[in-house]
């Protein structure tokens, strides 16, 4: 009698759409878990909120679909790390301690995840265990490239960059106002004078 398929009579799980993208989490080669994705989710709300005082952790949860207990734990970690300050009181809240340019993507993911590390002989802690073969192995070359590609990346990026730019929509109903200058030279006289004064490219000698 022919074994049943794990997979039912579906096919396997790779022809399979993904039902729940939370459940891959750290599943990759080199893969950033939760606490990176939610913790930069937060520092984006924070950038968005840069400059408005403190920001509650219940709004961001609610705006991000995410635990607010999670938000709390992770929170915690950036403070840590002098990324964000928090404030007590009523309207207390997190705000970031830097300008959204001034922060590093490398700083907010170590901050989270730890030092980036995609083997053990390639982490970017200093004090950093070693591994039994390192005096004879060749592959900690890759590994050392990928560690130095992934925090190349990170640090080129600021947090500035994925916060989206906030649009101003102009009412194109408004009348032109005395700041306009440039614009009021472009536009022609409702009321032409039917007699004009000679130019000098217009006179007659």
């Amino acid at each position: 009698m022919p074994r049943a398929s794990p997979w039912g009579t579906s096919g396997p799980r790779r022809n399979r759409p993904l039902s729940n993208r939370a459940n891959y989490h750290g599943t990759g080669a080199v893969a950033f878990s939760s606490k990176g994705e939610y913790g930069v989710r937060l520092m984006v709300q924070l950038g968005r909120r840069y400059g408005a005082g403190p920001a509650s952790l219940a709004e961001i949860a609610a705006d991000e679909d995410l635990p607010r207990a999670y938000l709390e734990q992770l929170v915690t970690s950036l403070r840590d790390a002098g990324l964000v300050a928090s404030t007590r009181g009523a309207r207390g809240g997190y705000q970031l301690t830097s300008s959204p340019s001034d922060i590093r993507m490398s700083e907010v993911l170590r901050a989270l995840e730890g030092p980036i590390a995609p083997m053990i002989c390639a982490s970017d802690e200093p004090d950093h265990a070693t591994c039994a073969r390192s005096t004879q192995c060749t592959v900690n070359t890759l590994w050392v490239r990928v560690r130095d590609a992934i925090a190349g990346t990170l640090e080129s990026i600021t947090l500035a960059d994925l916060v989206p730019v906030t649009h101003i929509t102009l009412d194109p109903r408004r009348a032109p106002s005395p700041a306009d200058g440039a614009a009021d030279l472009a536009q022609p006289d409702p009321h032409p004078d039917p007699h004009p004064e000679p130019t000098l490219t217009g006179a007659i000698s």
